[in-house]
C-alpha cells in the first residue's frame, strides 16, 4: 500500500504543482492586487477595500456585469439549443463507422484562429457584408439589415458559433452512454418516440447538458475579444472595462477587483445551476 501510495504521488504531483502554478498562483496574485491601489505606475501596497467599493457602487460596472451575465447565458442557451439536434443526429442516426468521421468534421473550426473567425463573422454580418447582399439580391429585405452587427445580437451569433463544437462534444457523449434497449423497451410498452425521447433520452442526456451549459457559460462571460470587434458600444462586456483598468487606464487593482466580483458571479450562478439541476433528479426519483 505505502508503495503504491508513492507510486500514485509521484504520478499525481506534477500536473498538480503545474496546476497550482499556472492556475492557483495567477488567481492569488489577482485576487492581491484587488486590495491595494495605484496611482499611475506607482503601487500602494495598503490594505483597501475601496476597489471593491467601487466595482460594485458604480452603475457602469454594474451595467456591464449585468450585461455580461445576459449576453452569457443568452449565448448558452442559443448554442446548448443548436448542439443538442446535431449531436443527437451523430448518435441515434449516423452509422457507428461514419461517427469518428463526423466528430472530426465537428471540430474543423479549431483548425483556424479564433481571431480570424471573428472577423469573418464580422464580414457576414456587415451592413454590405454577405448575409445582408444576399436578402438584398434575393428580394427579401429592401435596405440592409442593422441590428446584426456592432450590439449585443452580433456577439451572442459570434460566440455560439465559436463555443459550439464545446457544447456539441460532452452531448454526444452523453447520448452514447445511453442503453439503447431502454429507448426498444419504452416503444414496446406503448410510448410514441417524441414521448421515449422526453421521458428516457432527455433526462439520462442530462449530465452532458449540464457539462455544455458549464463548459459555455464559465468562458464567455469573460470574452473580451468578440464584444470588442462585433459588438460596438452596446455590446462591450465585463472584460473590456477589466482590460481598459489593466492597459490603459493603468488601474490594475480595479482591474483585479472587477475581474473577482465577475468571478464571484460566475461561480455563484454556476453553483447554482447546478444545486437546481440536483434538485431536479432527486425530485425525479
Amino acid at each position: 500500500m505505502q508503495d503504491d501510495t508513492r507510486r500514485g504521488l509521484l504520478l499525481v504531483s506534477p500536473p498538480a504543482i503545474y496546476a497550482l502554478l499556472m492556475l492557483a498562483a495567477p488567481m492569488a496574485a489577482v485576487l492581491l492586487f484587488s486590495f491595494w491601489s495605484q496611482d499611475f505606475l506607482t503601487i500602494d501596497r495598503t490594505f483597501t477595500t475601496k476597489n471593491y467599493v467601487e466595482a460594485v457602487s458604480d452603475p457602469l460596472y454594474r451595467a456591464l456585469l449585468i450585461r455580461s451575465v445576459a449576453i452569457a447565458l443568452a449565448v448558452t442557451v442559443v448554442t446548448v439549443a443548436l448542439a443538442y439536434p446535431v449531436a443527437y443526429f451523430v448518435s441515434f442516426h449516423v452509422h457507428p463507422s461514419r461517427k469518428s468521421l463526423w466528430i472530426f468534421l465537428i471540430t474543423i473550426p479549431f483548425w483556424t484562429s479564433y481571431l480570424i473567425r471573428v472577423f469573418l463573422w464580422k464580414v457576414i454580418l456587415g451592413f454590405n457584408g454577405v448575409l445582408n447582399s444576399s436578402l438584398l439580391g434575393l428580394g427579401v429585405i429592401n435596405e440592409p439589415l442593422t441590428f446584426i452587427l456592432y450590439n449585443q445580437n452580433a456577439v451572442v451569433i459570434t460566440l455560439a458559433h465559436a463555443f459550439a463544437p464545446f457544447a456539441i462534444l460532452p452531448i454526444f457523449v452523453a447520448l452514447e452512454r445511453i442503453d439503447r434497449s431502454l429507448l426498444e423497451a419504452s416503444q414496446d410498452l406503448g410510448e410514441s418516440r417524441f414521448r421515449t425521447f422526453l421521458r428516457v433520452t432527455l433526462p439520462l442526456s442530462v449530465p452532458g447538458l449540464v457539462a455544455a451549459v458549464l463548459i459555455v457559460f464559465i468562458p464567455t462571460i469573460g470574452d473580451y475579444v468578440t464584444p470588442r470587434l462585433v459588438g460596438g458600444p452596446n455590446g462591450l462586456m465585463i472584460a473590456n472595462m477589466i482590460q481598459t483598468q489593466f492597459l490603459k487606464l493603468n488601474n490594475a487593482p480595479l482591474g483585479a477587483a472587477l475581474a473577482v466580483v465577475a468571478m464571484a458571479s460566475v461561480t455563484v450562478i454556476s453553483l447554482l445551476f447546478i444545486w437546481l439541476n440536483r434538485r431536479n433528479l432527486r425530485a425525479r426519483r
